[in-house]
């Protein structure tokens, strides 16, 4: 299959040179030729099929012309080693963790099998030169970039993030790593993080220099398979009769997991409606309500994974729509809620309900709450990391000390090494080619 780019202004590219390149040429972002379309017949029998056989039909869906049968089932076994169960929380409305994985966020699927088919296509095309791997968090996808890539031959991983403004169990998840992990803390926002990456890939000295890509959800490899958690929601509520009429609440910073689900649907998997929870950072919504896309610079917030004033996939988006706003607002609800709402939404289900969200599925479950569905719909909103990662915001709003898991608690007794820049290209451009960076 062919990937093309959403600025139209690049040719063609195969999946091997999408994952390695991970932006087009003209900086736009890699979009399937085609989407797939999975069978009715296949959409009912998922219930009755395990997520790693789930996952493998939709990942053959788009890779299956690209990468060898026994390949990609070898990656997809190598990238799912837990399940992500559906938590009945309150009547019709149910929460699907996705942060079972190695560092308990739901990056953790894209960023290991990104790394695997990352991997494959180096041997596959004897590729000698280390592969530099630029990424940009605002909070889990530096963690899970890092446990997916950690100790993988032949490949380096940056990660550039916002200087006080993740969460200190994020920040000991990849600046303890060593190894092939460089972490470095940006005197910014997660918004100048993510543009320095952009300037490398836009630099053509740079890039003739050294090979780079990306392990944000502009990749394609870290995006589409994003797409497993949604067939596998809508299998288990099938299990329960509770699939029909569903609507899916996706809390969205740089709005891959949207987008992922975006995807799912085009591919067949029956989703009423799509909500797209923000927080503060609501340039999404305003779209959605003015049809004018305006971003502007990012605010922090409790929900801080959510930080983005101009989110990178926003063009899929439009993309997938054929930039028809009304076609998207016929798909995509939008909703804002700040940081008092998200801790009053955390208080009332921990009181009333004996679930412990985190701040970002808080925004998720408030959008759905308020939605009011009908007794014949279901509401499935995604709780995309575990509590503990944001310890400090949970125990103030909740009066309490929630317990820390031991993978968890494993990271904070590590030493944190990163290193110090400022927001500037010049001095990150000058970091990646220079000695001290090479030996590293």
């Amino acid at each position: 299959m062919k990937y093309y780019s959403t600025n139209r202004q690049s040719p063609p590219a195969t999946l091997e040179d999408a994952v390695i390149r991970s932006l087009a040429g003209d900086g736009g972002l890699y979009m399937p030729e085609r989407i797939p379309v999975l069978g009715e017949e296949i959409i009912r029998s998922l219930k009755d099929r395990s997520l790693h056989e789930t996952a493998f039909i939709v990942a053959e869906s788009f890779f299956g012309e690209d990468v060898e049968a026994d390949a990609l089932a070898a990656i997809v076994r190598d990238t799912l080693s837990f399940e992500t169960p559906v938590v009945h929380v309150r009547d019709s409305v149910y929460s699907l963790e996705l942060f079972h994985g190695p560092t308990l966020a739901f990056k953790d699927v894209g960023a290991r099998f990104m790394a695997r088919l990352l991997g494959y296509f180096i041997r596959r095309k004897g590729i000698e030169q280390t592969v530099h791997v630029l990424v940009a968090t605002s909070g889990d996808t530096g963690s899970a970039v890092a446990g997916g890539f950690l100790g993988v031959e032949g490949i380096r991983v940056f990660v550039l993030y916002p200087k006080g403004k993740v969460s200190p169990m994020q920040e000991c998840q990849f600046t303890t790593q060593g190894q092939n992990i460089t972490a470095i803390e940006i005197d910014g926002t997660f918004d100048d993080c993510q543009a320095l990456v952009k300037a490398a890939f836009a630099d053509r000295d740079l890039n003739n220099s050294m090979l780079l890509t990306s392990a944000n959800s502009i990749n394609v490899a870290r995006l589409l398979p994003q797409s497993f958690y949604y067939f596998s929601a809508y299998a288990q509520l099938d299990r329960t009769g509770k699939a029909g009429e569903l609507t899916v609440c996706v809390p969205s910073g740089n709005f891959g997991n949207l987008a992922a689900g975006l995807f799912a649907a085009r591919m067949g998997l029956p989703v009423r409606r799509f909500i797209a929870a923000n927080n503060r950072n609501d340039v999404f919504f305003d779209y959605l309500k003015t049809g004018k896309y305006e971003p502007r610079p990012s605010v922090s917030t409790i929900a801080n994974a959510m930080d983005v004033g101009n989110p990178s996939n926003f063009a899929r988006i439009l993309d997938l729509f054929g930039h028809d706003h009304k076609a998207i607002t016929q798909s995509i609800a939008g909703y804002r809620c700040d940081d008092g709402e998200i801790a009053r939404t955390m208080r009332h289900v921990f009181r009333h309900c004996h679930y412990l969200l985190d701040p970002h599925g808080a925004c998720g479950y408030r959008a759905l709450d308020d939605f009011h569905l009908q007794p014949h719909q279901t509401g499935l909103f995604l709780e995309t990391a575990h509590p503990a990662k944001f310890k400090e915001t949970a125990d103030r709003i909740l009066d309490g000390n929630i317990d820390v898991p031991a993978r968890l608690q494993a990271f904070m007794n590590g030493k944190k090494q990163s290193i110090p820049m400022d927001n500037d290209f010049g001095q990150f451009r000058d970091f990646l080619t220079g000695e001290n960076c090479a030996q590293r």
